[in-house]
């Protein structure tokens, strides 16, 4: 299926960086204790991380995540406890240029195994959030152009992107820990086909709908919208505490009108002030389109894949799914 940019008028996608387990160092299986336990020790930076080494280590690991539950991983700052755990792990998995403290810590830590997950899939630019307002707020330019152009993280949102990680958690763990390869792999496969039969449920369950244009707190479902032929309109940029200008408000408010757009969806770990905000101004219904970054409490389901459910049912009916 030819895949469609997440906004109208953006540039076209910018693929970055190559496939591969370049940034894998192996360690052998007898340092497998060296975090302090008799099983494969892995620190994961956030919790798309951490599910991917549980449903691939399985007993064989034991995992510990640097953000806690509820908490918001772009803006993690490290503690000294979590920094010394880091460094007494056996291997470390994280996704590069999302959580900068975590990029640092990686880089100056002594661990055998480092996975970069973003080494193991293809990164996109998916452009500027807002349009092309002339020279309005033309002295904030340089403050978001960094943000704007930046290489989307956001790939855990793809199934198919999801998968292509996951192979290569898989091989950098059987590298790492070849006693228990085998059932590496086993698990890997595994995962992989769940994700496979996600990608078809949405396939099938998005292909023909009223409308193709979803409104969401922050630009993290461009992969996802790109995978599934749909417009992801974003009130804030990568980075969600980010504030949107008074001309992208006006900008999702005729949107709206234009498009057919019924939802403005938020998130269960930032504010959702500006998105209920734009709705009532807009007489928009709300909704829950959740990124994953983290499993709380209120979170629609405990884990990635039922998050994925949910979200699917949230946009089959803000998008009038037939």
């Amino acid at each position: 299926m030819t895949l469609m940019n997440v906004r109208r008028r953006l540039i076209p996608t910018a693929a970055v960086t190559a496939l591969g387990l370049a940034a894998l160092t192996a360690c052998s299986s007898d340092s497998a204790g060296a975090g302090g336990t008799d099983r494969f020790d892995v620190v994961a930076s956030f919790y798309p991380m951490q599910f991917l080494a549980e449903q691939i280590g399985g007993d064989h690991v034991h995992v510990t995540t640097l953000t806690e539950p509820g908490q918001e991983p772009h803006d993690l700052e490290l503690s000294t406890r979590q920094t010394a755990e880091l460094q007494e792990a056996d291997a470390v998995l994280y996704l590069k240029s999302l959580q900068p403290a975590v990029d640092e810590a990686v880089g100056q830590a002594d661990v055998k195994t480092k996975i970069d997950a973003a080494s193991l899939t293809e990164l996109a630019d998916h452009g500027d959030v807002e349009h092309d307002h002339g020279h309005e707020g033309e002295e904030h330019a340089g403050e978001h152009a960094e943000e704007e152009h930046a290489l989307d993280p956001h790939v855990w949102l793809d199934p198919v992107k999801y998968a292509e990680i996951a192979e290569g958690v898989g091989a950098a763990f059987e590298k790492a820990d070849p006693d228990h390869a085998a059932d590496y792999r086993k698990n890997t496969d595994a995962l992989v086909d769940r994700l496979g039969a996600l990608d078809t449920k949405f396939r099938d369950g998005l292909k023909n709908t009223e409308t193709k244009v979803f409104f969401t707190n922050h630009a993290s479902f461009g992969y996802f919208a790109e995978r599934y032929g749909l417009t992801q309109e974003a009130i804030s940029g990568l980075d969600p505490e980010s504030e949107p200008s008074p001309a992208r408000i006006r900008e999702l408010q005729e949107e709206a009108k234009a498009d057919g757009v019924t939802t403005v969806f938020y998130e269960t770990l930032v504010s959702d002030k500006t998105a209920k905000t734009l709705a009532k101004d807009a007489g928009l219904k709300t909704g829950v389109l959740d990124p994953l970054e983290g499993i709380t409490d209120k979170s629609e389901g405990d884990d990635y894949f039922q998050v994925m459910e949910s979200n699917l049912s949230a946009l089959k009916t803000a998008l009038g799914a037939k």
